[in-house]
């Protein structure tokens, strides 16, 4: 018998944009795809931390170019999506968390968190999509959301309700994109160890509480997501589209 092949993981020749590249999920993530034989263009706010990760990245003999990038600001990132796409790749790992009491939850703090990991990641895959229908291209979008995505938690209720708007556009886009061979999923992880997580794990409570809803016994490191990416980037999850791979360690099992 003939017997089937794996599908490549391999991305050589593919254009990938990883927004949020400056630290953490976002910079695991561009080494993740460069070191799968993408051409990385890594973008985020902090110009010093992008160019510190591209220089890295080029001494492992790896492709990265950086690009100043507020999600945030729309205009902006559609117009710099246009001008250096079109990208075969998009990871989308900018975020915001302002967490606090539902009862205490401020229109602000409201506003600038869903304006970033809502509207912004909306119109960010909008924008790439747009490229690669314009030019006639298929492609792998993926938004990083995380397990509050698809439940609750305690203070998490503003974080929770951009999470899980992601995820709905997400199943939208899917669906109307699929015929053009664009796919659109979300990476959701549980809590990963980062400098922004820091003081989350610094509290007793807090980390008592994460590591008994984590079934695997661990929380997160950065090289746990970084294989899911490339697996969704690549023709090894070419029937995949519109879902969310949970890397909770169990944590939505429940």
């Amino acid at each position: 018998m003939t017997l089937p092949q794996t599908p490549s993981f391999d991305l050589t020749g593919k254009r990938a944009l990883v927004a949020g590249a400056s630290s953490g999920i976002g910079a695991a993530c561009a080494v993740a795809l460069g070191q799968a034989g993408a051409e990385v263009t890594i973008a985020a706010r902090r110009e010093d931390k992008l160019e510190e990760l591209a220089s890295d990245m080029r001494d492992a003999g790896l492709f990265a170019q950086t690009l100043a990038l507020d999600v945030a600001d729309i205009a902006a990132a559609e117009d710099k999506v246009a001008t250096h796409g079109p990208f075969d790749i998009l990871v989308n790992s900018a975020g915001l968390a302002r967490h606090g009491p539902a009862l205490n939850a401020d229109p602000g703090d409201f506003s600038a968190v869903s304006d970033l990991n809502l509207k912004g990641a909306y119109f960010l895959t909008r924008a790439v999509a747009k490229g690669l229908i314009n030019a006639g291209k298929p492609g792998s979008l993926i938004n990083i959301t995380s397990q509050m995505a698809h439940v609750g938690g305690v203070d998490r209720s503003v974080y929770c309700s951009t999470k899980h708007g992601v995820e709905g556009f997400t199943k939208a886009m899917a669906i109307e994109w699929g015929p053009l061979g664009i796919r659109v999923n979300t990476v959701a992880p549980t809590f990963i160890k980062t400098a922004l997580t820091a003081s989350t794990f610094a509290d007793p409570e807090r980390s008592k509480w994460i590591h008994e809803k984590i079934k695997l016994g661990r929380v997160g490191e950065v090289e746990d997501i970084m294989g899911p990416v490339v697996f969704l980037a690549s023709d090894a999850s070419a029937l995949i589209t519109g879902t969310s791979l949970l890397v909770d360690g169990g944590w939505t099992a429940d």
